[in-house]
């Protein structure tokens, strides 16, 4: 179909590429005039196509069409109108012109905020949803019959650009898109538009965009954010109107800091290290994270007080070289203006939003290594302030801030806990400022609220790790230098493990005798483990065939992936981070990593610890929030590079095909378990009784490994059943803080209930219920150490895993090696497995025929972290701990040189 594409902005450009994709011809582009010398994005790609662009001042005059535009138009015989954003006034003979007329994108859920701000008023009024409608034209303002509709959620601490970079922009494109290939196909709906709830609000300008401070906190947020970034909220402060930027709803406890009187407000601000507190009418309390004042400078709203304080720094020779560089860079950018000054203004010479991202590009690939974002610009508009903070930054001098970390502290103990996310070095509120309860397993209490992670989120923690892997110090530094602070933060792990120990067990309700050693010990030895390879990743050189005369050497050589995505469960919180992260780590890589949604919180606790030992920003990412949503945006995510994931087949398969679609990343999947552990008569039974119990009810049995099946000869079955039973009577049930109780929680009531459901089904299907099978009556989610026998294979319980304390017992005949092979082997999991003979040929035939990445000969659960770790068939691929696992965040290059 021949369209015409009517309106400006990088929107309308992405509307019009895409156009042209999917085969339709654009006949004609019409769109604004120059500014300050500089095309709009629109026309630029146009007119590098070769395709006809027009640049009208205006269509009519004293409200009558121009004849030359009306002409120069109806000449590129277009057939439907497309006008993605368009600022202009376009006569009805123009839009009525085309067969199939005009199509218009507007950014609200029409009939709802008709007009020019209608992003604004959707923010400023807290509607709940978001969204946009392609509408057919009509003389009316913006009152057409609807073509297509799409919506989305409001975020309470979403902003205009937010809303738009997350949904309106990306989803309005492919919409746009959609809309035409429907006119094109005939199948174009026109729904009149009702107007029962239609509203119309005037463009909101500087002018009447004063904050009314009067009024509840979440009304001034609204308003605050619906002017974010243009045109400001502003309100007065010391005799001068000052914007307002960053608005954010507190729901925590408010920092101390310093008083600022404020016109209008129901009480003083509060100038703390984080921002610039505000309160309601209601009392409630705000945060704004910058200030602009008149003269178009923007600070931190923390630095209220100290912002004239910073004195000029000296540029040393090399310095002033770079500044010289960078005012060409401003030259090219600023093309209108003759030269540049040391007061020259970014904004004020006429840069728009898109050559902010462009100076911060050019100037990053210009100075590598330098920390810069487009916020910086903002604080910074003339270019000798400009080249100040840049300087400052490439000394590293912004890095000296010390983090902050707000803490809570449970049940009056000492333990100190980070519940924010950790993203780019700082512990910050999420994006929505949505928080969730995490649980306590023993009483059911709530341990703290804890910051509910968002798409927004995702995609900042991903920018910041690919900064930091990109033009950071962690991908230039040393690999010996790396190991170091590898080493340094496994220190600092060992320093603090008493206190991670105690964060473990209330979390998940780990036993702390065993989160001290094995949770937390192993999470150590596993740091240290790949802080030692960091420096002995190496190649190898390859005898090829010489092309002759000349001679060639090839070698290759092992490289680190990029952005790796980490997604561990709740079952052993911090020990998964630590085999997967460290071999990340060591590999060069950086991270972002999902902790369980029920266990973030030593998770959080390390990434204090990472600070703390040196490891750069932006290296280290934490965000806790629901597989849902942050563990698919990191599936999904273009940037990452590799993902890294324990937990259940189902979610394994479902992550592994969202990361092919997406862009074919990296995985390694450790799945789910239904371990066979095979006990011979000839075995020594102390050992396997006391073994036998380990693998099942080790850790509650919350262990992916646990033996999920037991198969026992049948000559010396009852006797070992009766030695089990008489050695869980023995075990002590209760609070996992208590130094001498052997049998905690389940981590979490879901958890729970399921497993109450599966002993349930164990007995219904005929089961012999020997031991347990109940919740043990006290507060928490404690569940009885539990034994069936005579569990027959086509049995649910002798063919899904429980994930908890549930020993499934099935005998076998005398002397049937083959046959209990046969049946052990009969699972689509393939995690772990184990033995137990006296017989050391049998032991060795056994093990080689147990279909599983793991086999235990006369032990169990005996994992080190330098052997490798994981699973065959549906227990998922890839590698855990030894040198394998650092392959798994390698990528291995051949180079070919000829001399």
């Amino acid at each position: 179909m021949k369209l015409a594409i009517i309106g400006q902005s990088l929107f309308g450009q992405e509307v019009y590429s895409n156009l042209r994709k999917q085969g339709h011809k654009v006949v004609g582009v019409f769109t604004v005039p120059d500014k300050d010398g500089k095309a709009d994005p629109l026309a630029v790609a146009a007119e590098k196509d070769g395709t006809p662009v027009f640049k009208f001042p205006r269509w009519r005059v004293k409200g009558k069409p121009i004849a030359e535009v009306v002409d120069a138009y109806k000449a590129v015989g277009a057939e439907l109108n497309v006008m993605p954003f368009c600022s202009q006034f376009i006569p009805m003979n123009i839009i009525d012109h085309p067969k199939h007329g005009s199509i218009i994108y507007h950014p609200s859920i029409l009939p709802l905020h008709r007009g020019a701000s209608a992003i604004n008023w959707t923010l400023i009024q807290g509607d709940k949803k978001a969204g946009f409608t392609v509408f057919w034209a009509d003389d009316g303002l913006d009152t057409g019959p609807i073509l297509l509709q799409r919506e989305c959620a409001v975020e309470p601490n979403d902003t205009v650009d937010t809303l738009y970079n997350r949904f309106l922009f990306p989803e309005g494109i492919k919409a746009m898109v959609k809309s035409v290939q429907l006119i094109a196909d005939g199948k174009a709906p026109r729904v009149p538009q009702t107007e029962e709830g239609a509203s119309y609000e005037g463009i909101q300008k500087k002018s009447n965009a004063k904050v009314n401070l009067a009024q509840p906190a979440v009304a001034i947020h609204n308003w605050i954010r619906g002017h974010d970034k243009v045109p400001g909220a502003w309100t007065v402060v010391g005799g001068q109107s000052v914007t307002l930027y960053g608005s954010s709803l507190l729901g925590g406890s408010v920092p101390a800091g310093q008083t600022l009187e404020i016109e209008g407000a129901s009480q003083p601000g509060l100038v703390t290290k984080n921002g610039l507190v505000l309160y309601g009418t209601d009392g409630k309390p705000l945060m704004v994270k910058n200030l602009q004042f008149e003269d178009g400078k923007m600070i931190p709203a923390s630095k209220y007080f100290s912002s004239g304080e910073s004195s000029s720094v000296e540029l040393t020779e090399d310095e002033t070289k770079m500044a010289e560089e960078i005012r060409n860079i401003w030259k090219g950018i600023l093309s209108n203006v003759p030269a540049i000054e040391d007061s020259t203004d970014f904004f004020k010479s006429g840069a728009a939003s898109m050559d902010v991202v462009r100076l911060v590009e050019e100037v990053k690939q210009k100075c590598a290594g330098v920390q810069l974002q487009s916020e910086d610009v903002y604080m910074a508009t003339t270019f000798q302030d400009f080249i100040q903070m840049f300087v400052r930054k490439l000394r590293g001098e912004d890095q000296e801030e010390e983090l902050v970390i707000d803490y809570v502290k449970v049940n009056n103990m000492t333990v100190k806990m980070p519940y924010q996310c950790f993203i780019n070095g700082k512990f910050e509120d999420a994006e929505s400022g949505k928080t969730y309860n995490t649980i306590n397993p023993t009483d059911g209490t709530t341990i703290c609220k804890v910051s509910y992670a968002s798409v927004g989120d995702v995609d900042r923690a991903v920018a910041s790790a690919k900064e930091a892997f990109d033009n950071g110090p962690w991908g230039k530094m040393n690999p010996r230098d790396r190991g170091s602070l590898l080493y340094r933060l496994a220190d600092l792990m060992e320093e603090h493990q008493e206190e991670l120990a105690t964060i473990e067990s209330m979390d998940s309700g780990a036993v702390y005798t065993l989160a001290l050693k094995t949770h937390v010990g192993m999470s150590i030895q596993t740091f240290r483990y790949f802080a030692g390879w960091c420096d002995k990743i190496q190649g190898k050189t390859i005898p090829i065939n010489q092309a002759r005369p000349n001679r060639n050497l090839t070698f290759t050589k092992k490289e680190p992936l990029g952005v790796c995505a980490i997604v561990i469960p709740w079952n052993y919180p911090l020990m998964m981070l630590a085999w997967k992260s460290a071999a990340c780590l060591a590999a060069g890589n950086t991270l972002v990593l999902k902790p369980a949604q029920v266990t973030p919180l030593t998770a959080l606790k390390f990434a204090e610890l990472s600070v703390k030992a040196g490891i750069p920003k932006g290296v280290i990412n934490i965000l806790p929030g629901s597989g849902g949503m942050v563990g698919q945006r990191l599936s999904d995510h273009p940037d990452i590079r590799k993902l890294g994931f324990t937990g259940s087949t189902p979610i394994g398969k479902q992550i592994m095909k969202s990361c092919a679609v997406s862009n074919l990343k990296k995985v390694s999947l450790e799945l789910g378990g239904k371990s066979p552990l095979i006990i011979f008569s000839d075995c020594d039974m102390d050992k396997a009784v006391r073994m036998g119990m380990s693998s099942v009810f080790f850790n509650k049995g919350e262990n992916c490994i646990a033996a999920g099946r037991l198969f026992v000869e049948e000559s010396i079955h009852d006797e070992f059943i009766s030695r089990v039973v008489e050695e869980i009577k023995k075990m002590k049930i209760g609070d996992p803080l208590d130094r001498s109780t052997d049998h905690g929680p389940q981590n979490h009531k879901a958890h729970m209930d399921k497993l109450l459901e599966y002993c349930e089904l164990g007995v219904k299907e005929g089961a012999t219920l020997v031991y347990g099978g109940k919740q043990v009556d006290r507060p928490g989610y404690f569940m009885e150490p539990t034994v069936f026998t005579d569990v027959e294979d086509h049995m649910f319980i002798a063919i899904e895993e429980s994930f908890g304390p549930v020993m499934v017992v099935s005998k076998f005949k005398d002397g049937d090696v083959e046959g209990v092979l046969q049946r052990a082997n009969d699972t689509e999991y393939g995690l772990a497995s184990g033995v137990f003979t006296r017989d050391i040929n049998k032991a060795m035939y056994v093990s080689e025929r147990l279909e599983a990445g793991t086999v235990f000969v006369n032990t169990y659960n005996k994992t080190d972290v330098a052997s490798p770790f994981g699973g065959f068939k549906q227990s998922g691929f890839g590698k855990d701990l030894g040198e394998d696992a650092l392959m798994e965040y390698l990528k291995t290059k051949a180079v070919t040189v000829e001399y």
